[in-house]
């Protein structure tokens, strides 16, 4: 799943499934292929994240760290527990993080509902108001990064309403915490909305999440085709209605329907060309929401930046060959050299993308 690469070239991969854990991975002869591979760490995970000479894993539940010199491909010391008894369970366990200035872990607890419903993803069920799961979940948490054996009430909750942010990243040179996350599901199924309708709303949305920011779930999503947060039917929305969504934070981008962000990076290389430089690299692993309309996704997108904002535009930088939905990409970093690094969990691959100059 996520990635990170050390300041010497190193990989490192968040594994979730089969044996869990952290997979360490160098190129010793140059050629493109880790040719030494070592596995360290207990249990599935999708988070991960390097610092300040340690390494961070994210499993469900808790969060993990071992010290790492400059060029230390395993462990040197013991593991270090930073945070437990993380909430888990229902639809959305998995947790990603990220390092911030000032030794900050950002964490994206995501909800365990689709859009706190009474009886969840249940036809015509109204949604709990209010919704304490709130409280918990649905959010993005911080904690201290250098302190051991935290739990939740250790944390902060820094911004609230993202049913589930797991793309997060923190632009290079600042303290901005950029966030993409999963839109609610079964518009139709649930409440009698238009095929397209389901397939296209709501949006995925990509935000700059501030201290204090409200985004508006389970209340609210947003309608990218007319650039509005409006009521969910959950709560007495019709599609149009605004109410309450009106004080909301919106998005900086709203992406189609049901495409799953899974990670995000900023490119700081010098590699690739200089309108890469700046700009953020997003990785969507495809939907299951938006039958019987085509599934789609499946992709990594690039958002160009201008000074400190993007421009609200993207272009698809890397699709499969195999066909429009045979990408799962998972996760993303770039590399000390400028290469960007892309995993795919569907796919069991990691790529090194690499800029070719002409002769």
């Amino acid at each position: 799943r996520h990635l990170v690469v050390t300041p010497n070239g190193d990989v490192f991969a968040a594994v979730s499934g089969g044996g869990g854990g952290v997979l360490a991975l160098r190129d010793t002869d140059g050629d493109g292929r880790a040719d030494v591979q070592k596995h360290f760490g207990p249990g599935s995970g999708t988070g991960i994240a390097y610092g300040d000479h340690y390494l961070y894993f994210a499993t469900d539940n808790r969060i993990v760290r071992w010290r790492m010199e400059d060029g230390d491909l395993m462990p040197r010391g013991p593991m270090e527990t930073v945070a437990r008894d993380l909430p888990d369970g229902g639809d959305h366990s998995a947790k990603t993080l990220v390092l911030g200035p000032g030794n900050v872990l950002y964490v994206d607890f995501g909800s365990a509902t689709n859009s706190c419903q009474a009886s969840n993803r249940s036809r015509r069920s109204p949604g709990h108001d209010p919704c304490t799961e709130l409280d918990s979940r649905a959010g993005i948490w911080r904690f201290a990064a250098d302190r051991k054996d935290q739990r939740p009430a250790d944390g902060v909750r820094f911004a609230t309403g993202l049913r589930n942010a797991m793309a997060l990243a923190v632009r290079p040179g600042t303290s901005e915490l950029f966030a993409a996350t999963h839109g609610r599901d079964q518009l139709s199924e649930n409440w009698g909305f238009t095929d397209a309708q389901n397939a296209e709303l709501p949006a995925e949305e990509f935000v700059r999440a501030t201290e204090g920011a409200n985004f508006g779930w389970p209340y609210c999503y947003y309608d990218q085709q007319v650039g509005v947060k409006v009521l969910a039917p959950e709560y007495g929305g019709d599609g149009k209605k605004t109410g309450r969504c009106a004080t909301t934070a919106s998005p900086l981008i709203g992406f189609p329907g049901h495409w799953a962000p899974l990670a995000l990076t900023f490119y700081d290389g010098k590699q690739f060309p200089a309108e890469y430089r700046g700009g953020a690299f997003l990785a969507f692993h495809g939907s299951w929401n938006r039958a019987p309309l085509p599934q789609a996704g499946y992709r990594v997108v690039f958002i160009p930046f201008e000074g400190d904002k993007p421009t609200g535009k993207y272009t698809t930088f890397a699709t499969s060959a195999a066909g429009p939905t045979g990408l799962r990409a998972s996760g993303l970093a770039v590399g000390p050299d400028g290469s960007l690094y892309l995993a795919a969990d569907g796919n069991g691959t990691i790529w090194r993308i690499q800029r070719t100059p002409a002769s």
